[in-house]
């Protein structure tokens, strides 16, 4: 039997998947909400926000100081609809926790209540021989994509979910995560994209709550590890706060959170999250400021005399899966120090990497195929007019077909990070953004025998 207990919701699901041994997963829950000088505190969003003030000159090193002490207050994860939050409310919807499980805060008593439950239940489950592959089917994924999007959840999400689906044979396409996306409102108005925390969320009646708000559009007849459906576990759940998870009629967005884009600089696919974006940039055409690699990046950002203005477009390349290598979360790139002087908080940016799921901004991610792989984002250049229309689901490099055969003629793979070792099976075996970056050789496939026992 396997029992996940954890900060990394996303890897306990997977590794059951892959064992397909009967699991249940803890969460460890979201910590308390943050506090500076009177005002609420998100972890990680307002980090971002106030490292920019700081960066324009705006914040003190005290100030700066109390900031730090103010915003983690307690053991848990990060109290906004952060990657950490948003796996745990999927975890939960998949089916892998317990009912209510992922919005309780790590130091709530409830929380210790639900520990000892999960730690009968794992062993209820195993004489019952209940195994996660009874558990993540097709439709309860669909249910988990529907869910992130409801949530505002982290774009993270996308990537852990088609990895997951992977290890357990249901095949994710980014397709479906647009559709859902399309008909799906996004109800919990959360940090990075709204007002409140995962405190908030909980005595909003948390998870359960927000699942009864949009019943009808999931799959009830899912099973969980309780051993009873999805229905079943969230009936009777209510809403205590409106505010917090809106209604169906006052939705924070029409649509879901998260938006898959394509085109001819992403023809494997690319997300945006436009909940938590300036509105002004979700359509939008700019010369690229293009930085090679996070080393150029950092040497350039903030020289006074970079060629950069409020309307262009930053790129970062070679910081994929195999650029980085590990697809860091480099993705929100940092406004030049001089247009943040100017009052700028957000520019379109673009890049094959990832970024936090407290993060904010235009910012364009799990651009695929990546640049380190020679895919269209290794050909921009600076100056290039890059065209982002989030409602036509379009990502364009208006760059004409024969200078981007040039280019690509003339374009030279970046040296090989690792000749040996994890490294190199690393670079040999994981998959890009749009198959979730996990390794090739980890996807279902036919049993492994037991060794013989002489």
């Amino acid at each position: 039997m396997m029992i996940g207990i954890g900060l990394e919701p996303q890897a306990c699901p997977t590794g059951a998947a892959s064992m397909n041994l009967p699991a249940i997963y803890v969460p460890a829950g979201a910590m308390l909400r943050g506090h500076w000088r009177g005002e609420t505190l998100g972890s990680g969003t307002d980090v971002w926000k106030y490292w920019a003030e700081r960066r324009a000159g705006n914040l003190s090193d005290e100030a700066w100081r109390e900031l730090e002490v103010g915003i983690a207050r307690s053991p848990g994860t990060c109290m906004t609809m952060g990657t950490a939050a948003t796996m745990m409310s999927l975890a939960e919807t998949l089916g892998m926790t317990l009912p209510g499980a992922s919005s309780i805060p790590a130091v709530d008593a409830t929380h210790a209540h639900m520990a000892s439950r999960s730690g009968r239940r794992i062993v209820e489950m195993v004489w019952q021989d209940l195994k996660p592959s009874a558990i993540l089917t097709e439709a309860a994924f669909d249910n988990a994509i529907t869910v992130d999007m409801a949530l505002g959840g982290s774009t993270n999400a996308i990537i852990h979910l088609v990895a997951i689906a992977g290890r357990a044979g249901v095949h994710l396409a980014l397709e479906r995560f647009d559709e859902l996306s399309r008909t799906t409102p996004t109800l919990a108005n959360m940090k990075p994209s709204g007002e409140y925390l995962m405190e908030d969320f909980y005595y909003s009646g948390g998870l359960p709550a927000l699942l009864v708000r949009i019943g009808d559009r999931l799959n009830l007849d899912c099973l969980t590890v309780n051993g009873a459906t999805l229905g079943a576990n969230i009936e009777g759940a209510e809403v205590f706060n409106d505010e917090v998870i809106r209604s169906r009629d006052n939705p924070l967005s029409a649509t879901g959170g998260t938006a898959v884009l394509r085109g001819n600089l992403a023809p494997d696919g690319a997300i945006i999250k436009p909940v938590a974006a300036q509105a002004h940039l979700l359509e939008h055409t700019g010369p690229a400021v293009v930085f090679e690699n996070i080393d150029d990046l950092h040497a350039r950002i903030d020289d006074p005399d970079l060629d950069v203005t409020a309307d262009s477009v930053l790129v970062l390349k070679n910081a994929g899966p195999l650029g980085g290598p590990g697809m860091p979360e480099w993705g929100q790139l940092p406004i030049p120090k001089k247009l943040l002087a100017q009052g700028v908080r957000d520019m379109v940016r673009i890049s094959d990497c990832r970024m936090s799921g407290t993060s904010y901004g235009a910012c364009v991610l799990h651009v695929a195929p990546e640049s380190a792989l020679g895919g269209p984002l290794a050909l921009v250049r600076s100056g290039d007019e890059i065209t982002l229309d989030v409602a036509s689901r379009r990502l364009h490099l208006d760059v004409n077909d024969t200078e981007l055969e040039r280019r690509r003629a003339a374009w030279q793979p970046p040296p090989r990070h690792y000749q040996r070792g994890y490294g190199s099976l690393f670079l040999d075996h994981v998959t890009q953004a749009d198959q979730g970056c996990d390794f090739d050789f980890l996807h279902a496939g036919p049993d492994t025998p037991e060794p013989a026992i002489y």
